[in-house]
């Protein structure tokens, strides 16, 4: 009898403790799946985009960077790009890096490497290399631009390390000039603007990429744009995502001050690359 009584009351001991073990594990949150973290494109804001902190990221990158001439068709002298190829297994999408309108700058090749260390093998068109020298880049006729990008992207797709799927990104007037690709290139698999207007109305219908932008909520001559391209993408059926950052000036990618611009940086990045991996994967794969 003695023996019954010890073992019941051993029983309710543990019993006690498995439902305090239950109930304890049950009222502790699950831990947070750690977040992915990204290195953005330098924060460049002196000079127009040429600075030394982007001269050492290009020179000390781990990755193959190359300077190539393409061949745009009617055009005798070669175009300049610069090419960075990502350290990955198997073959990448291709991403042109479209220039601010400041030119091939050293921010730019900077910003090149960061997309190659996201995954791309990206291209940087030197528009600017087929003009005299001192020739302002939004001075180019724009049918010019579209058959430079049409040369570049043509350049990439030939890679044997390319996927196949291209993409554009673009800033300041690059941004505009994405956007304007994306209408121009039916083969385009998707298209990034950052703070650029959108080209013509008649244009938009065109469009068969998904865009994706981002804009500073303090840069009212490119934002108030965005509204009425919300309602005309949506009107031709279009795929336009759009993100505007509070307080956030005109060019906030490469001027990551003040808070504002640093803070509208780090969030739109990841969405970058989150929408470029989403638009160019490999046929099949999910």
């Amino acid at each position: 009898m003695k023996r019954v009584i010890v073992t019941g009351a051993i029983c309710l001991l543990l019993g006690a403790a498995v439902d305090h073990l239950f109930l304890h594990a049950a009222a502790s949150p699950p831990a947070a799946a750690a977040k992915p973290t990204y290195t953005l494109p330098n924060n460049e804001p002196g000079a127009q985009g040429n600075g030394q902190a982007s001269k050492d990221r290009t020179a000390n990158s781990p990755r193959h960077q190359e300077t190539v001439d393409i061949k745009v068709p009617g055009v005798e002298q070669p175009m300049k790009a610069f090419v960075v190829y990502p350290e990955r297994p198997g073959k990448a999408p291709v991403v042109l890096c479209i220039m601010e309108i400041y030119g091939m700058t050293d921010w730019v090749r900077a910003t090149a490497d960061q997309l190659a260390a996201d995954g791309f093998i990206a291209i940087a068109p030197d528009f600017n290399s087929l003009k005299p020298a001192g020739t302002a880049v939004n001075s180019i006729p724009i049918a010019e631009i579209m058959a430079d990008l049409n040369a570049t992207r043509d350049y990439g797709l030939k890679l044997p390390a390319a996927s196949g799927k291209t993409a554009t990104v673009g800033f300041c007037w690059g941004g505009g000039t994405s956007f304007a690709f994306a209408a121009a290139q039916p083969g385009l698999n998707a298209a990034v603007v950052f703070y650029g207007t959108p080209p013509a109305d008649g244009d938009l219908a065109k469009i068969k990429a998904p865009v994706a932008g981002f804009y500073g909520g303090n840069d009212a001559r490119v934002t108030a744009t965005v509204a009425p391209t919300i309602e005309k993408m949506k009107a031709a059926g279009k795929s336009y995502d759009p993100h505007i950052y509070d307080g956030a000036g005109h060019g906030f990618m490469r001027q990551q001050s003040p808070d504002a611009n640093a803070k509208a940086a780090e969030e739109a990045w990841p969405l970058v690359v989150k929408f470029l991996q989403d638009n160019t994967k490999a046929d099949g794969m999910n």
